[in-house]
């Protein structure tokens, strides 16, 4: 007479077949469990200094828009052009939460877009005022920004880099093995797509 196998040893073996597994993936892949998580930190870590980079640019504009106002009250539809962009810009916020939402990230990437366009006419304009251009605080704030946005190319590149890292890591072995049974709700992240000609290089800010 035969008798039902005992749930018990079911799962005992069961768990010993999991357990081989694991060894054999670790002697396999000398390990790397950590890398996942590692990259997914990284890739926050340089997130923030894109949020923190375009926090800068932000912080100058108001005192930008008044000193050429100072200088240009006749451009209203250029300077507000220019706040409204901002206020926009500041509104959207993307942090560790949200990052992997594809179109939180893509909304935020357009209004950032649509700052740069509005302060790139706001700088055509100012070609129109001498008084304006010699300005020393004009020029220091030129200056600052030029700096800032060479700092936001920079922190978009890391971004990228970061990104890409994360995702062939999850996508390629020993890496899409332990995604799959350790970090399953970890997804692909999303980075920034290229709106045009050389975006990856910092524009030229000249007034």
């Amino acid at each position: 007479m035969s008798h039902p196998a005992d749930p018990r040893r079911f799962a005992v073996a069961y768990s010993w077949r999991w357990l081989a597994l694991l060894c054999l993936v670790l002697a396999l892949s000398g390990c790397g469990v950590n890398n996942i998580p590692t990259l997914d930190e990284k890739v926050k870590s340089a997130w923030a200094q894109v949020e923190n980079q375009y926090q800068r640019r932000a912080d100058l504009i108001p005192n930008l828009v008044e000193t050429v106002r100072g200088y240009a009250q006749q451009e209203k539809e250029t300077l507000t052009a220019v706040t409204e962009a901002r206020a926009k810009a500041t509104s959207i916020q993307v942090d560790a939460d949200t990052l992997n939402d594809p179109q939180t990230l893509k909304r935020f990437e357009q209004a950032q877009s649509q700052l740069t366009g509005a302060l790139s006419r706001l700088m055509a304009v100012s070609e129109r005022y001498p008084e304006l251009k010699s300005n020393q605080n004009f020029l220091a704030l030129q200056s600052q920004l030029e700096g800032t946005e060479n700092r936001i190319a920079v922190a978009r590149r890391d971004f990228i880099q970061a990104v890409q890292a994360y995702n062939t890591e999850i996508r390629t072995f020993p890496g899409k093995i332990w995604h799959s049974l350790l970090y399953s709700d970890m997804p692909i992240r999303e980075t920034f797509e290229a709106t045009s000609p050389n975006a990856d290089q910092a524009p030229q800010v000249k007034f």
